[in-house]
Formats: structure tokens, sequence, C-alpha cells
């Protein structure tokens, strides 16, 4: 094991020892009731076991009167607006005659909202975006909480759904989940292709029919979006924690292997519960190595800034305190092994014919920067997600993969990686504390010493671009107010074609923000989930016009070079929306959401008792 690991490891393990002994206890009573009594519904009285299964098919119901027979929850967040999940349609179908075919029964517990960023970006719906993750995981807690299951079935894929999913599932710590990819769509209109007519498009070189055209080649059927943004990263995260059946993960939908997978899911569900002999709850495998492995597995993906959020609120809920700091010690040894659109022209599909998720694994394994002596749903090790998978005569097989990757353009090992660090850089100073995805920025561009241009909306920015008032000078964009608690933290996906075609004009220019930018971050060097955030009153909130600041991602340092006394003098400028303000598409009902989330580097959310959620249990604001 690399030392690093093991020292990061080490301390998240002694940081988390009260909160993580206290969720281990808790859990470990709930499963020790539920091997004493069988089925979690033999504790039901009768009037609600009669609510339980009234609406099933008389043979799941004489099973389910029986109490024999192990329950599994299926949970899932189909829609047909959004292509990631459009094919879980007729998962639930498929799933529950597995389940019952492996001797259980499977009920649609409950669905949860799924979202799309690539849909609202730009929009006040997106300002709902962050906030839908707690709102997923308070229905996942919802469709668990009947007392009539004994695992469960988590179909997501995208942004915020997986993480909203395995937060909620794991507040049922003693049931074990098994989540169940969908698989993306076929490669569409090569990537370079898509980004150069968004450019031209921001020059005004092409129309809105000619940009069209290209997305809806680019996004052309169902499936996840191939490049590599934070659906894909989910999906990458959840297999090296071991949550994924080994190989599942980048098969497209609709075909014979994605099917096979779909069923061998809803199997191993049955085989995992209390009542069998491998019960794997999921509080159990989301633990301090696992939490370890997702965030190496991030680094050495390039993978969505995202993550730097929802890994963090994910641990919280395993009563597990991941910080940044760790992640800033990680990413400095573990190695950039993959390029995948935005950090190369490669997508998901190209990574997977590389060698994809087990050649990715089987080399961290080999260097020491994964543990492999975890708990897994297919079994304990690692070693299990070597495997590649494949059907043979209708049946699945898994057999450890020897080779390597296929494509050294697209997947390196360790012994050649891309560069020596992740390319997500943590960077510090006095504005206060932010995230740098760093993979797909060239070395000249990795400093920038410029007088800052501040804007309280990314509109604003826009409007200055398209009038002109951009051209020709070297600048720091700030766009503030965009925090947790400001307005949601929309990812401010509409600044990267403009700021682009500033760069390529040889304009030196770069980012800083309390917003996101996740999968939409590129070549524009960007500082973002700056914390604290200007609506908490962060040194963000005091930058003027002309103000000069450093930002060196080299270097991990953010620097707002104003004198101290000078800075000490000032009042902060501009201000969030107020609630009267902050109205339209549903922003109302998410009031109390804006008064309670914390800050971006505790995860952004509303359930862990930390920045602004603190604060309100304690009567005030922080």
């Amino acid at each position: 094991m690399h030392p690093v690991i093991q020292e990061v490891t080490d301390r998240l393990v002694e940081r988390s020892r009260p909160s993580r002994t206290a969720y281990l206890a808790r859990l470990r009573s709930e499963a020790e009731a539920a091997r004493r009594r069988g089925p979690a519904r033999a504790s039901l009285g009768c009037a609600n076991l009669a609510h339980g299964f009234a609406g099933v098919g008389e043979g799941d119901k004489r099973d389910l009167r029986a109490g024999v027979k192990p329950d599994v929850a299926i949970v899932s967040s189909y829609n047909d607006m959004l292509s990631a999940h459009q094919p879980y349609e007729t998962y639930p179908a498929i799933l529950k005659a597995a389940v019952r075919k492996a001797g259980g029964v499977a009920q649609f517990a409950g669905g949860v909202p799924a979202m799309c960023d690539g849909i609202t970006q730009g929009r006040a719906g997106m300002e709902l975006s962050l906030y839908s993750r707690e709102v997923i995981a308070m229905a996942t807690a919802i469709a668990l909480s009947h007392d009539m299951f004994d695992a469960s079935l988590m179909l997501g894929v995208c942004d915020k759904i997986v993480p909203g999913l395995l937060i909620g599932a794991l507040h049922f710590g003693h049931l074990p989940a098994v989540f169940v990819p969908a698989g993306p769509m076929t490669s569409g209109l090569p990537n370079k292709v898509k980004a150069r007519t968004r450019q031209l498009f921001a020059e005004g070189k092409v129309g809105r029919d000619e940009l069209l055209d290209a997305e809806a080649k680019s996004y052309h059927s169902p499936g996840t979006c191939t490049f590599y943004g934070t659906a894909n990263s989910n999906q990458v995260m959840i297999e090296v924690m071991g949550l994924h059946l080994p190989g599942s993960t980048f098969v497209n939908p609709h075909t014979e292997l994605r099917e096979a997978l779909t069923k061998a899911a809803g199997r191993r569900a049955v085989e995992l519960t209390a009542h069998g002999d491998e019960y794997t709850p999921v509080g159990e495998v989301v633990d301090e190595k696992a939490v370890v492995n997702a965030c190496v597995a991030l680094l050495a993906t390039g993978g969505s800034t995202n993550h730097t959020m929802h890994i963090v609120a994910i641990a919280a809920a395993a009563g597990i305190e991941l910080l940044w700091d760790d992640l800033a010690a990680l990413s400095k040894i573990v190695p950039l092994l993959t390029r995948m659109y935005p950090n190369g022209q490669a997508d998901v599909n190209h990574f997977q014919a590389a060698g994809g998720m087990q050649v990715l694994i089987g080399d961290l394994l080999d260097a020491g920067l994964l543990h492999g002596d975890v708990l897994t749903v297919a079994g304990r090790g690692l070693d299990h997600y070597r495997s590649a998978v494949e059907l043979k005569d209708g049946e699945l097989v898994w057999a450890e993969r020897t080779e390597g990757s296929t494509d050294l353009d697209v997947l390196r090992p360790v012994s050649a990686a891309f560069s020596a660090d992740g390319g997500i850089h943590m960077l510090n100073g006095n504005l206060g504390r932010a995230v740098s995805k760093v993979s797909a920025v060239k070395d000249e561009h990795l400093v920038i010493e410029a007088p800052a241009k501040v804007f309280d909306d990314q509109l604003e920015l826009l409007r200055a671009f398209d009038a002109g008032e951009l051209d020709g000078q070297d600048f720091v964009a700030v766009i503030r107010y965009q925090g947790p608690s400001a307005n949601g933290m929309p990812e401010l996906h509409k600044l990267t074609p403009p700021m682009a075609v500033l760069l390529d004009r040889g304009q030196r220019v770069a980012i800083v923000t309390d917003g996101r930018m996740s999968g939409a971050s590129g070549k524009v060097p960007a500082a973002i989930h700056l914390s604290p955030e200007a609506a908490d009153g962060g040194p963000i909130a005091l930058v003027l016009d002309g103000d000069p600041i450093r930002l060196d991602a080299a270097a991990g340092t953010l620097e707002l070079l104003v004198p101290a006394d000078e800075l000490a003098a000032r009042s902060p400028h501009g201000a969030p929306l107020t609630d009267a303000q902050w109205v339209g598409t549903g922003r109302e009902l998410f009031g109390a959401f804006r008064r309670a989330a914390g800050p971006a580097e505790r995860g952004a959310g509303i359930f862990a008792l930390n920045g602004h959620a603190e604060a309100v249990a304690n009567g005030g604001r922080a």
C-alpha cells in the first residue's frame, strides 16, 4: 500500500472514530434484529402487512404473507425525458422476475426525481439541481421506511441521483444495496467537433440550427451522455466502492449483456440479505477504505469536481468525516491514467473498449493505490473487479483480464501515466478554499495574475462578452453569490464557451467562483466551489473590479493581492436574492434548503450539522 494512501486512511479512521462507531452500533443493532426475526415484515401488524402486499400478484402475495422469502425494494429514478434514465422503464419487470427466480420477492418501493443539468443549465431550474440530491436522499428514505424490505436495488445514473440514492441507502445501512447501472449511449458526434461548434456559436459564426444539429448528434439515444462528467464519474466511483457488479458500469443499454447483468443484480440482492450466507449491509461496504478508494478513482480518471462535495456528503452519511485536506493529499500522489472528454477527445465507450474499469482497477491495485481488502457486493476483496464480464452460451462469465490497455491514448498504466497527479487540485489563500480541475488546462495557463472583473450572475458576464467588453484584455472573472446558500450553487456551464474563445484569442483569463462548473470545467483555469461563499460573508464578497488576483493551480494557491488592512476596511458588495426575489420554477419551495445548506467543503448538504445547518439548529444563521 502506498504510504500516503495508508496515512490518509488512518487519519480518516481516527478522525471519524466517534461518528463511525455510533453509526455502526446502530447498523449492527438493526442487523442483529433482522437476523432474529427473519424477513423485515415479520414484525408488522396484520393490518400493516396487508397494506404492504395488497397490490401485488397472488403468487407474490402468498410469499410475502408467509414471511419466509426476502423482500427486495426497487428504488428507481426512471423518467423518459432523460436519456440516462429512460432504459430503466423496463428494469422493474426484469428485476422482479430475477428476484423471484432467486427465491425472493421484489416490489417497486418508490421513485426518486431525476433532473438534468444539461437541460437546466443557464435556467432558473438549475438552482434546484444540487438541492435535488437531498430530495432524492429523503425520497429514498421514504421508499425504504415501510419495514417491508430486506435489501434494495438502486436504479440511478446521473449527477445528484446516485449520491442521493446512496445517502438515503446509508441511512438504512443494515440493508444490502446493489446499484444497477443503465450504461452509456453509443458514441455520437466527436467531442472535438461538438466543442468547436459551441465556440463558433458563442462567436456568432454559426446559428442556432447548426448548434442544435451538433448537440442532437452528440446526445442522440437512450443512455448516459458519453463525456466524462459527473454522471460517468458517479459510475466509476460506485464500481470502485464495490456497489456495482464487476464490469457492469459501461455496458451499453438494450444489449444482451446489459440485460443479463441487470438480472444478475436482482439475484445478487437476494443472496446478500441477512437470511442468506453472504449478508452484506451497505453501511459495512461503505467504510473508510471504500471512501478513500472512491477518491483515488476520481483523481486517477480526472473526474467531476462535483464529487469533491458529493463524496464528502456520502461519507458523512456513513459516519465518516472526509475533508478536502484528504483529497488534497491524495491528489499529490495519484496519477492521471485516463483521457476522456473534456480532458481529451475520447469518450467512455472508448475507455471501455481500451479495457475500462477492469484494467484501471487492476493497475491501481498493483500500484498500491487502492485498498484491496474491502467488502463488496461481489464478495470480500476488490480483486473481483479485475474481472471482465461477457456472455457465453447465454450465461455471464467473469474472468480476470490479463492484458493491459489496448489504447494508450485513452487509458494508461501507472508506470506511463498522463501526469503525476490526478488533475483535481485544492487551492488555499486569503480568498478561502477552492477546487481546480487542471487535467484539461495547458501548463502555460495554470498560473495567472490579472485584474478582477466582478459579476454577481453568469448572465452579466455573457452580456459583457456579447458587447465586446471583455475583448483584448487579461482578467480573472469573479462570479459570486452562486454558492449553496445563495441560490443552490448552479453549474455555470454557459461560461465555458465564451471564456474558451477569449483564451484561444491569446488573452489570459481565468474564473473564480463560489459556484460549480463540474463536467463543464475545461481548458480555462478555474477556482470553483470557493468556500466560504459570498452569501456567508466570504472574502469573495469584498472583491472589486480591478483588484489583482493570483491563481496558481500548480502551487495550489488563490490570493487577492490587496493589503489586509484595506480588505478589513471594506464591506461586502452585492447580496444574494432575497426570499421574495428567489421565486419561480418552484424555487420558493426550497427556501428552507437555502437557509440550511452547509458550505461546499463540507458537502453542501442540509443533513450534517455543519456550517449553516449548525447555525439553524442554534436558532440563527452562520
